[in-house]
């Protein structure tokens, strides 16, 4: 592989403007299809395979016109302080506000509180309304909201407390413009810094947008096609800035430390590629297993968001590959400080054997190995232990700032009604081909009425067929409550009972039970899931690095930052630490896909930095070091440049802290501390401690399996052996 490489870094490097030019029209030909495609439909949230969703499109059966999967909201009226909101004039703004709702744009329904049994509090301070639209969650037309927005503040404006609950008000998830923006411009500062060099920095920075731009592109083009909606790239945005911007940054770095040695700019293009771009190549194809084994869990959306970022990886690969030394071949030795160009030298990257802070630290761990190893796990066994308390949910309103008026209206209707009310579970009763569906619908409601936490069971309402039921059960606890999980087993566990006894289905959806269901398939599909990308990624490990042992070390570590990166969002947002620090306003459950989906991105991200540093330990060891001065090497040329790559993913995900909604926020803290607990403790503490006490056991393999496994010269040794074309008139580069 390193000699197709090194062939393609030279090829690209000559061909410069024609590599560059199929570049620009590639991207403006998708860019062009992406304008005309027509948006993709929102495939919504659907959870195949479980009660809730079950329960969820028999409704959409049973109840035509019904629109079950429409957005509601809650118009939460309290009176002012010492009145009662059914106090006449209270009760004239309360229905005015409700008809004003009722008349406005997509809405299918409005109940009057007065007219609905159970909408006003027991101490008739509190009444609510609720509110039914034809459009989806997300999708609610602008003047639809406006006119929901418009009316509350009329009811205000008439002396009552009015705040909106339900999801109608959710807007669909931007782009999040700003956070790219601030880790770009993060970014920016490190490749500086790390460079020495505006040109060298900004090289990084242009590729990793093009690829983006093309990835993008092509989610639009492709939308309508495969279902990919706007909420499919978010993923694959943020894993293509990062990604993008890390293999240009290794490809340019060796291509530095080529030309400190000496050689010839195309000569060092080609090297590059080979070998960095090797490395490149299957660090890249890590983050595509793990990103595509999101499609075991069995969520259609998270599989989808998999796969676009798995696709934007595949092009930042190629971009790294080809765009990359293209461009190398317009900047030649520009990339190089002013001073380094002068003297043909570069000193901060050479390999002459000149000590740097990289093989200073390889030297200290190589001292006392053992006391680093020890002290790197049990640091982050101490960060992991939170993770031990990690409790699952799917955050709702209570989540949000209490400045929202989701927030209020959620308190409101909390201490009007009860923790329970803001969470009602929705119980189906399935009595087709039953002779007295009423009948059987009555002892349901009964059952679930007597179980312990239930405080209240609304009236069966049957389908214009009358052989369908709906009734709502309210439990005494909050939606995230432990004992509200409890009642919805509860339910289940009788529902064999009442079908013997009526011959009834019974089943519990609802908001809380498809938020119960979500957890509970994630937790059962963590252990298949690691197993298939943990296990790929081994496979491919031994053949990038032709051991056993190193390719279990870095999974091994994986596990151990990722573990430790969920002990901080439990930390954080489960149990408050430094939560006003980040702008977290109210503690709650960790979101269910957070395990799964740091497991996928952090995993293929950690592998990253694994190839890209113990390919040049290997590579130093398969040109005859010893396994200790392989370490050194490793780290002089390569711990600086993987430190700055580790700094420009936690400034992309750190971006996502500043945003307002709470889960994008513990996506981002997330993803940042798992990155930063793999590179600088696992990557560069135990990782060279490990090596160091397995000396040349480190990269033993079978004879046996030796055989089996390709030789896929990821360190470029047949390199040395290569005789490099001439230099031709047209590779010279002006200086």
């Amino acid at each position: 592989m390193a000699t197709f490489l090194y062939r393609l870094g030279r090829w690209t490097f000559v061909r410069r403007r024609l590599v560059t030019f199929l570049w620009v029209a590639v991207l403006a030909a998708v860019g062009v299809l992406a304008a005309k495609a027509p948006a993709a439909p929102d495939d919504g949230f659907s959870m195949p395979g479980t009660e809730a969703q079950k329960a969820f499109d028999l409704m959409n059966e049973r109840f035509p016109g019904g629109h079950a999967d429409g957005a509601s909201a809650r118009l939460v009226f309290v009176a002012p302080s010492g009145q009662k909101i059914t106090a006449a004039p209270n009760q004239q703004v309360v229905e005015r506000t409700v008809d004003e709702v009722a008349r406005s744009e997509q809405v299918t329904g409005a109940v009057n509180p007065f007219k609905m049994q159970g909408a006003v509090s027991a101490d008739g301070t509190t009444a609510y309304a609720t509110v039914n639209y034809s459009a989806k969650a997300g999708e609610v037309s602008k003047g639809a909201t406006d006119a929901l927005e418009q009316a509350a503040q009329h009811g205000r404006d008439a002396g009552l407390k009015v705040e909106i609950g339900g999801n109608a008000l959710m807007a669909k998830p931007e782009a999040g413009g700003s956070s790219e923006a601030i880790g770009m411009a993060l970014s920016a500062v490190v490749l500086v810094i790390t460079f020495g060099s505006l040109v060298a920095a900004g090289l990084p920075l242009l590729t990793a947008v093009v690829g983006v731009g093309l990835g993008m592109a092509l989610i639009a083009a492709l939308g309508s096609t495969l279902g990919l909606s706007t909420t499919t790239g978010t993923l694959a945005m943020m894993l293509g800035l990062a990604v993008g911007i890390d293999y240009a940054v290794f490809i340019v770095s060796r291509y530095r430390a080529e030309l400190s040695e000496g050689r010839t700019p195309q000569e060092a293009a080609g090297r590059a590629v080979g070998t960095a771009g090797s490395a490149v190549v299957f660090a890249g194809l890590t983050v595509v297993i793990a990103l595509a084994g999101l499609s075991v869990v069995g969520i259609p959306i998270l599989a989808k968001m998999g796969m676009a970022a798995a696709g934007t990886v595949v092009i930042a690969v190629l971009v790294a590959l080809t765009l990359v030394p293209a461009l190398l071949g317009f900047l030649g030795r520009k990339v190089l400080p002013r001073k380094a160009r002068k003297a043909r030298t570069d000193q901060g990257e050479a390999s002459g054997g000149k000590e740097n802070g990289g093989a200073r630290w390889a030297r200290f761990i190589l001292r006392r190995p053992l006391a680093v190893l020890l002290g790197g796990v049990i640091g982050l066994g101490v960060l992991a232990a939170p993770a031990l308390d990690l409790r699952l949910g799917l955050p709702g309103d209570e989540s949000k700032p209490t400045s929202t008026t989701q927030r209020r209206a959620y308190d409101l209707l909390s201490e009007g009604f009860g923790p329970g009310f803001n969470g009602p579970l929705t119980v189906m009763v399935d009595a087709k081909g039953v002779a007295d569906p009423k009948a059987a619908a009555a002892e349901v409601a009964k059952k679930v009425s007597g179980l312990p936490g239930v405080v209240a069971v609304t009236p069966p309402m049957f389908n214009p067929a009358g052989d369908t039921a709906l009734l709502n059960a309210v439990p005494a606890t909050g939606p995230s409550e432990a004992e509200t999980k409890d009642i919805v087993h509860a339910i289940r566990g009788d529902a064999a009972g009442l079908k013997s006894a009526t011959g009834a289905t019974v089943l519990v959806s609802g908001t809380t039970a498809m938020n119960i269901d979500v957890s509970q398939k994630m937790s059962d599909a963590l252990v298949p899931y690691l197993a298939v990308v943990v296990g790929l990624a081994v496979i491919l490990l031994m053949v990038v690095f032709r051991s056993v042992l190193v390719p279990l070390k870095a999974a091994l570590g994986f596990l151990l930052s990722v573990v430790a990166a969920l002990g901080a969002v439990v930390a954080v947002f489960q149990w408050g630490w430094l939560a006003d620090l980040i702008g977290v306003e109210q503690t709650g459950p960790v979101m269910s896909m957070m395990p799964i989906f740091m497991i996928g991105v952090v995993f293929g991200l950690a592998m990253d930095y694994e190839v890209f540093l113990v390919t040049r330990i290997r590579e130093g060891f398969v040109h005859g070091e010893e396994p200790g001065e392989a370490i050194v090497t490793g780290f002089r040329h390569n711990a600086r440049v993987v430190t700055a790559a580790a700094f420009i993913m936690i400034a992309v995900f750190a971006g996502f802290i500043g945003m307002s909604e709470p889960m994008i926020k513990m996506m981002g803290l997330g993803l940042a501390a798992a990155v930063a607990f793999d590179a600088f403790i696992v990557r560069m503490t135990v990782v060279p401690a490990v090596l160091a006490l397995l000396g040349r056991r480190a990269w033993w393999l079978p004879r046996w399996l030796d055989r089996l496994i390709p030789d896929v010269d990821v360190e470029g040794s047949k390199l040395e052996t290569a005789a490099p074309e001439p230099t031709q008139a047209r590779e010279s580069v002006t200086v």
